[in-house]
């Protein structure tokens, strides 16, 4: 018996060494560096591992016989190799070509199933880390100049951003700057809702924790994303490390006029054992602001995680991010001359903020009012933000060929304003100047004292303003530019707390890919938005105001607080609650006729409801104010809700659709087409920005894109190329001017027209590698964008409506879609040095729907160098705007107190050659050094 026993443990042992053997390699760049977090898939096992932080992987236990290794990294081009393993050497070393574009990574944005670029019907761009890192931190949105087709202003800082593609732009306003395109975290919106002062880019922050951006701009968007068919910025966080390693960097940046800049990134993941990963990493900041203030812009940071666990058929992922931040954002400088701009009033296009200054003040809260509570104001503050996110993303494998994907989260979103909007000139002749302030007849002698340190800077007589006469300086003191700034306090907050789910079934066949499933968004969310008057100084550095009225035999009567606010809630009201509810079902098929030529169609239909209650206001009038006080006019007229309400019920139904057909002319090209129909229903701010003290009669319109679009995908050795011919058209845009009525001194929204644009153009990015250690890139857009059929309503600066009239438009540029923009870069990399150079241009763009104003072309050139000290210790320094270019990005009319870009007309400039006007330069110089130390 024992011999028998040994018998069939020898016979165990030499079928194992006979049919089990081990596979191991390494994998490696054409610069022989060992590359880390590379898949490996061995078929027919389907079998994947990751190389470790040597770039070495090993297979066990693999039975002798014919595989094929398929080798996947990022932004490499994915190698397969045949292979046969036997008694013999098992060794398989690949070393793997750059990837330029990513040609042939596997992207998850725009998809309902992963596929490579190459193979997907779609224009995709991929922003790498490496290019993330060579950017000084600007912002979410300054990131993505860097897609093509993707116009972005970032002028206003790192918040208050527009982004938007191929001409789908109408709507695409400085307070709602997303709005047809769904800023994303790990394949979810960041957020569920906008409305004014209240965008996803809000929530976002970019730091060290994302790994890659993935971007489509439009087409298949209309069917992958939740109401935002122009496109979709996924940005996708690290992933799974075999073995411990991260990186801490530290980062110091002078910027304007020696404002610095301190950062402090890190990142950490590895394994838990038993297939468990981790990555936990974020950031902290402090930033002077590139333009000069007198406080902090920008303070705080954010926490992001995620645990991952590898089942044998999928996945399992917890994340979570926690964000607390203050951040500002950057309002327009003063300019003459409507030819060539030039700063006024000495300003200086790259250092004025023109912001209100840092000060602590209560303003009564006008909902309260019978309570007597206040709200704190201190425009340092900026915006603060809270993000407490986690989430849930599960990847199965359910056999037969059939698999779920399903990614949750829940959010809890705090927003706070507290900063100025508007800083118009207003000429101590004009009489907003005084009667905005709530008293009843502020005709006489006015004092400006300085807030801080109670000086008196000016008296003022503005007896003769209301004959139409200049209004007189008493004594010797005077105001800067013998005005005030038109300002508001604006205090704005919000909360919104949200879930966000979608779930995706697949089913693979032998020619067919089939994707169906559903996504869910749900929205409480809650906004107050107050606004008080502001004396301000009008000069580059503004100082608050303390202003009185001042006659002989009578009581001083304060126009003002102690602190120079005036009208307190006066100027603007609005609290609103609304839930919000969409809902959608879709279906995909990509059908493979053959090798070369597939199709793939898929439909999308989505309910959004819109479910609110808006109060009704009115002045509180009692004598004396709400002090009780005759003397002190600034609390005289608090907007407090009446008890009267406006509420909205409505639901949006659409279906949207899209077909591509992808056409491989080679393993390395491809020629692809794609048609999509998507709407986009309105945002909040239609209930919140519209009827105000009236019914809410109708909904919104919902409006419709259509986009058609034909590209070329090129993957060569040493050159990449990927080009689309788009065109476009939206229609049905609801557009609206924000005015100001000097008469009852309230602002208004201007009643809603809905208009047609249509864009067409050309889009492209390509890359060449002169050697392993030298590349270019060259990305650009050219396009035409028409305002195909255009009216704007002109309030003639009232709330009356006798005096309105519509202009037609119809058949100009659309404005703010430049007509070409393009990068240019070149790079080098020899492992122990790195530098690059990289030009961005921006064309000419309208600056109205007139056409009356131009905004000149500008260039922007950016620069870095890094020098490895060190294998884990590296030195980097970046500059943005090398020369300090002084480029135009913005406009926003005329230089008065409620004044839009539309009321500026060709006509208006002619009467008016010598008025200012208000724009919002590029951002100046900035240059970081950073010091990197991975491990």
């Amino acid at each position: 018996m024992n011999f028998s026993r040994g018998l069939i443990l020898c016979s165990f042992l030499f079928f194992q060494f006979s049919f089990a053997q081990s596979i191991s390699g390494t994998i490696s760049d054409a610069k022989g560096n060992r590359l880390s977090g590379a898949t490996i898939r061995i078929t027919p096992t389907n079998s994947s591992i990751i190389s470790d932080t040597k770039g070495e992987f090993l297979f066990s236990d693999i039975k002798t016989g014919n595989y094929n290794l398929t080798v996947n990294y990022l932004g490499y081009k994915t190698v397969s190799q045949p292979i046969k393993v036997d008694n013999g050497n098992n060794t398989f070393n690949f070393i793997l070509e750059e990837d330029l574009l990513y040609l042939n990574n596997v992207i998850v944005t725009g998809n309902f199933a992963p596929k490579t670029l190459l193979a997907s019907a779609a224009t995709v761009s991929v922003v790498s880390s490496k290019a993330i890192n060579n950017r000084i931190p600007r912002g979410t949105a300054d990131l993505l100049s860097e897609v093509p087709g993707t116009f972005v202003d970032a002028s206003a800082g790192e918040v208050f951003t527009r982004v938007y593609s191929r001409g789908i732009s109408a709507s695409a306003e400085d307070d709602m700057g997303w709005y047809y395109a769904s800023l994303q975290e790990d394949g979810l919106p960041v957020s569920l809702v906008q409305h004014s002062y209240y965008g996803p880019d809000l929530f976002h922050r970019v730091d060290i924790t994302t790994e890659r951006v993935e971007a489509v701009t439009g087409g298949s968007s209309a069917i992958t994303a939740l109401n935002a068919p122009g496109g979709i910025y996924n940005f996708i966080s690290q992933g799974v490390h075999e073995k411990l390693s991260g990186k801490i960097r530290l980062g110091s940046n002078l910027q304007g006029n020696d404002n610095n800049l301190y950062k402090v990134e890190g990142t950490i993941g590895g394994t838990l054992g038993n297939n468990w990963y981790f990555n936990f990493g974020g950031h902290y900041r402090r930033d002077q602001g590139i333009r000069d203030t007198d406080f902090t812009f920008g303070k705080g940071g954010q926490i992001k995680y995620n645990l991952i666990k590898k089942t044998k058929k999928g996945s399992i992922k917890f994340y979570g991010k926690v964000l607390s931040d203050n951040t500002n954002r950057y309002t327009g400088v003063a300019a003459t001359n409507w030819e060539e701009p030039q700063a006024a009033f000495g300003q200086d296009f790259n250092s004025t903020a023109l912001l209100m200054p840092a000060y602590n003040g209560t303003i009564p809260d006008g909902r309260f009012i019978s309570e007597n509570k206040t709200n704190s104001f201190d425009p340092s503050q900026g915006v603060k933000v809270q993000d407490i996110s986690f989430g849930l993303d599960i990847n199965q494998e359910l056999g037969n060929n059939w698999s779920i994907h399903n990614n949750g989260k829940f959010s809890n979103k705090i927003a706070n304003w507290q900063t100025s909007i508007s800083n118009a000139f207003v000429s101590l002749s004009n009489p907003l100047a005084y009667f905005i302030t709530g008293s009843p007849f502020p005709i006489g002698q006015v004092v400006f004292k300085e807030a801080t340190s109670g000086q008196e800077l000016a008296r003022v007589d503005n007896s003769g303003i209301l004959a139409g006469e200049s209004f007189q300086y008493i004594g010797e003191g005077t105001l800067p530019n013998d005005a005030i700034m038109g300002t508001s306090a604006w205090y704005k907050d919000n909360t919104s707390k949200e879930f966000i789910d979608q779930l995706t079934i697949r089913k693979q066949l032998e020619k067919h890919d089939i994707n169906f499933g559903v996504a869910l968004g749900l929205a409480n969310t809650e906004t107050f938005t107050q606004g008080t008057f502001g004396f301000v100084t009008y000069e580059p550095n503004p100082r608050m105001l303390q202003v009185t009225l001042e006659n002989p035999n009578v009581p001083i009567e304060a126009l003002s607080d102690a602190n120079g606010l005036s009208n307190y809630g006066g100027l603007f009201f609005v609290n609103a609650r609304a839930d919000v509810s969409q809902f959608a079902a879709f279906a995909s098929d990509r059908f493979i006729l053959n090798d070369k030529l597939e199709f793939d169609i898929g439909l999308r239909w989505e309910t959004i409801n819109h479910d609110g209650i808006k109060d009704r206001y009115a002045p509180f009038i009692t004598p004396g104010g709400i002090d009780g006080d005759a003397t002190t006019s600034y609390d005289n007229s608090v907007n407090t809700p009446t008890g009267e309400q406006d509420t909205f019920d409505f639901n949006y139904k659409y279906l949207s659709y899209s077909l591509g057909i992808n056409y491989s002319l080679s393993d390395k090209m491809s020629l692809f087409t794609r048609f999509s129909r998507g709407n986009k229903a309105p945002e909040l701010n239609y209930y919140f920005n519209n009827f105000s003290n009236i019914e809410i009669p109708n909904k919104g319109e919902i409006q419709k894109i259509n986009q058609a679009e034909l590209g070329l995908k090129w993957n060569a050795q040493n050159f990449s190329l990927q080009t689309t011919a788009f065109w476009s058209q939206l229609s049905d845009i609801g557009s609206s001017n924000f005015e100001f009525d000097e008469d009852t001194n309230t602002v208004f929204y201007s009643p809603v027209q809905f208009n047609t644009s249509t864009t067409i153009g050309l889009e492209w990015e390509a890359a060449y590698s002169l050697s392993t250690n030298l590349n270019f890139s060259f990305g650009g857009t050219i396009q035409k964008a028409e305002a195909t059929n255009w009216k704007v309503y002109d309030a003639a600066g009232s709330v009356a409506t006798d005096d309105d009239t519509i202009l037609d438009y119809s058949g100009n540029n659309l404005p703010f879609n430049p007509t070409s923009m393009f990068n240019l870069g070149t790079a080098y990399d020899n492992n122990k040095f790195n530098t690059f150079l990289k030009w961005q241009f921006m064309g000419k763009r309208e600056g109205n729907v007139a056409n009356a104003f131009q905004l000149d072309s500008y260039s922007i050139f950016n620069f870095g160098a890094g020098y490895s000290i060190t294998k884990n210790l590296e030195a980097n320094l970046l500059i943005t705007n090398l020369f300090n270019s002084e480029g135009l990005a913005n406009f926003f009319g005329a230089n008065s107190f409620g004044a839009s870009a539309n009321g500026v007309t060709k006509e208006f400039i002619q009467d008016n050659p010598d008025a200012s006007f208000v724009v919002v330069p590029v951002l100046p110089r900035a240059s970081m050094v950073q010091l990197s130390y991975s491990f």
